[in-house]
């Protein structure tokens, strides 16, 4: 595989990543979100072993092991084994229009490219094209945090925030060191279980998993104290 070939199939991730970011904002059905977010973390994984090849940096190896295993598999099992038991199926309406959210999505990848741009001239990495779509995918991300209603569905945007990061990282400097790596995929693992406990806390509280039942069961009880 030579280098030319390889920051084409890491563009042409970076791609694929970018598409999967928009594809979770466009998402209705819960079962769906967990499935494209198992993408991601299959392309994450992937594009971790393709900048191992090319880069010689043989941990990265390692962490691409970890990432399928943990954000292509458990993680997204986790998840629906939760959803299945809370019997949440489909998102309830977004809290804005979804062709306003799309459009305030392309407004922010422009954004992010434009941004970006500058600083991935300056860089002679064969990742550097994908530094400003890790950038993109990480503001979707939060994006996708801020214009849902379920709980589960916002949690679901914070560990696509966190791919986006990685992702992010295996762009800007060929991967963190693996002690560094092991160290997040557990704290996220543990940030998972936690997750999880509170979705079935939320639920016998307040009936709902939706963030205006929350904030609205909330203040009915104030007013009555």
């Amino acid at each position: 595989m030579t280098i030319a070939f390889s920051q084409q199939l890491i563009d042409g991730l970076a791609s694929l990543m970018l598409l999967v970011s928009f594809a979770l904002l466009a998402q209705h059905r819960m079962l769906s979100v967990l499935h494209w977010f198992a993408g991601q973390g299959v392309l994450l994984s992937i594009t971790a072993a393709v900048v191992a090849y090319s880069s010689g940096h043989e941990e990265l190896y390692i962490s691409a092991a970890m990432t399928l295993l943990l954000k292509g598999f458990l993680l997204p099992w986790l998840l629906w084994r939760v959803i299945r038991q809370l019997h949440v199926h489909r998102e309830v309406e977004p809290m804005m229009n979804m062709a306003l959210t799309m459009l305030m999505a392309l407004g922010i990848t422009l954004f992010a490219f434009h941004v970006i741009q500058p600083i991935e001239l300056i860089s002679d990495l064969a990742t550097r094209n994908t530094m400003s779509i890790a950038t993109a995918c990480v503001l979707l991300a939060m994006l996708m945090m801020m214009t849902r209603k379920k709980a589960i569905t916002q949690v679901v945007g914070f560990l696509a925030v966190e791919n986006s990061l990685f992702f992010a990282a295996i762009g800007a400097t060929n991967g963190m060191p693996l002690v560094v790596e092991i160290g997040i995929a557990f704290d996220v693992l543990i940030a998972a279980l936690i997750f999880g406990v509170f979705f079935f806390e939320i639920r016998n509280t307040f009936d709902s998993m939706e963030v205006d039942a929350m904030n609205a069961s909330l203040v009915h009880k104030d007013d009555e104290t």
